[in-house]
């Protein structure tokens, strides 16, 4: 039984030394990988899992302190495929550095293999991505049975106005998300993935359903109240009757392994469907 117990715990030691991770979607998926304990920083704006809120912070995915990465002499630093210099910085101060990009579905899903594949855990990144791919699957299956319903997604909002919106559209993983938990999206044929919207187009498009995370992009700290608040900036305007929903929440911002989370939650807010 001893035996039994030294071969697990083996099993679950980490499989790389010390790790930063520069973005929430590659934290997350170190966690989810049981990566948890080799991590040794994480971006700014990593609030999850908790465990990951506690450890240092190295800056943002866009400006990530390359002093401060150097200083911890990390074993392996990912950073997402973004034009910066800190690639070629850590990688002059002899740190290994592995570059990953996000996009749709299938391209955050080789992100997750691709971390698991850098920290020597190939066989676990398979196995994480296949169950997501798998429970995003489901998820479209039962989302079938229901008509569907339009939706448009705001992500970006001057505080407080119905002005300077930015929408959800062609090309965004959030697209998808919206498409397997039963939603049309009114701007996938848009030219850009996250095109602007105005209130005239709003009242024109008449979406059945308007979710609303604009002003709430930083998800710590947002109360219900604002929530409520956002929700009557819409009730307000009776010439759209579609219903809105307020949101803040990292599962709408994070293409990790939580893109089933925010699948199933799209799936409620459009199609009523409890998760």
């Amino acid at each position: 039984m001893r035996f039994l117990i030294l071969l697990v715990a083996a099993t679950l030691l980490p499989a790389q030394g010390r790790i930063v991770s520069t973005s929430p979607a590659i934290t997350e998926t170190l966690f989810a990988l049981g990566l948890g304990g080799s991590v040794a920083a994480v971006s700014t704006y990593c609030h999850y899992p908790p465990e990951a809120a506690k450890l240092p912070k190295i800056g943002t995915y866009l400006k990530p302190n390359v002093e401060a990465i150097v200083r911890l002499r990390p074993d392996l630093v990912f950073i997402e495929r973004l034009p910066n210099q800190a690639i070629g910085q850590l990688q002059s101060s002899g740190i290994r550095v592995v570059t990953l990009a996000t996009g749709n579905v299938e391209t955050n899903l080789r992100m997750i293999e691709s971390i698991a594949a850098a920290a020597n855990r190939p066989a676990a990144g398979r196995a994480l991505a296949k169950r997501v791919r798998t429970e995003l699957n489901e998820i479209a299956a039962a989302s079938k049975s229901r008509s569907p319903k339009t939706v448009v997604f705001i992500v970006g909002r001057t505080p407080g106005l119905l002005e300077g919106m930015i929408a959800v559209g062609k090309g965004s993983y959030l697209n998808e998300l919206i498409s397997i938990a039963g939603g049309r999206n009114l701007l996938a044929d848009s030219a850009a993935s996250y095109p602007k919207i105005s209130l005239e187009a709003m009242v024109r498009l008449q979406p059945e359903v308007i979710i609303d995370m604009g002003d709430m992009a930083e998800t710590v700290g947002v109360t219900e109240q604002h929530k409520r608040s956002v929700e009557q900036l819409w009730r307000a305007r009776k010439e759209i009757r579609g219903r809105a929903h307020a949101v803040a929440d990292d599962i709408f911002v994070v293409p990790g392994p939580r893109m089933v989370e925010a699948a199933r939650e799209f799936q409620r807010l459009i199609l009523g469907v409890s998760r």
